[in-house]
């Protein structure tokens, strides 16, 4: 099965191409285009390792689903499009980038410019239906994702992995600790922001760990 991906990543992942899981996990896919309105594009699925080479990889966000509502899901968590309203997590971390950083963050919320640096923004599943939260989960997506963070838990050295949520640390709980930074808190969410998301300087934190392994440092603004 010829999947387009990166070749970083095709490089890594060409066993986990050929698994049966996944071969059914793409059978499931491609009928949900055909008959829905699946997010998002299809040329979008693998987006965020186009995006982010796997060498070039230093900050791991880890996200859940992609954006369920029309023009949103551009293939990386927590990310919108050029001239998309806002969501309110994202409104949230870039809240807390500005108290922690002491700096303004442009609100535009593709993050493009994140992952051209090196952060990996990583959705749990990679395809939702429209108005469908969850719609594409325990189809194929965790396990494949999961193997991702497990790649790159073995065979990379110094990374930040930024877990918000309960369902990001439980999907983290592998995560090498002695060989990465883990960084966990409540996730951005308004219902649970106000219960340990805003303050975690998760953001000054990762800097300061990559700066301290000779990394360069992500420019968060």
């Amino acid at each position: 099965m010829d999947i387009k991906i990166e070749p970083s990543w095709k490089e890594h992942l060409v066993d986990e191409f050929g698994k049966e899981y996944f071969q059914k996990l793409i059978t499931f896919v491609k009928k949900e285009y055909a008959s829905k309105v699946i997010y998002p594009p299809p040329k979008f699925i693998f987006r965020a390792f186009d995006m982010c080479p796997f060498d070039d990889v230093k900050v791991v966000i880890l996200g859940q689903d992609p954006y369920h509502g029309k023009g949103q899901a551009n293939g990386l968590s927590f990310s919108v499009n050029d001239g998309v309203t806002l969501p309110p997590s994202l409104q949230n971390i870039f809240k807390e980038i500005e108290a922690d950083l002491g700096k303004k963050v442009q609100k535009n919320g593709n993050l493009d410019r994140w992952a051209k640096q090196g952060a990996l923004l990583l959705n749990a599943t990679l395809t939702v239906e429209h108005a469908h939260a969850g719609s594409h989960q325990k189809q194929g997506w965790e396990e494949f994702t999961d193997r991702i963070i497990q790649l790159l838990s073995d065979k990379k050295s110094n990374l930040v992995f930024m877990l918000w949520g309960r369902y990001a640390q439980e999907k983290g709980a592998k995560i090498d600790k002695q060989k990465h930074l883990v960084l966990s808190s409540a996730h951005p969410s308004p219902f649970s922001a106000y219960s340990g998301f805003f303050g975690n300087k998760h953001f000054s934190q990762a800097n300061a760990y990559l700066a301290s392994h000779g990394k360069i440092t992500i420019d968060w603004s």
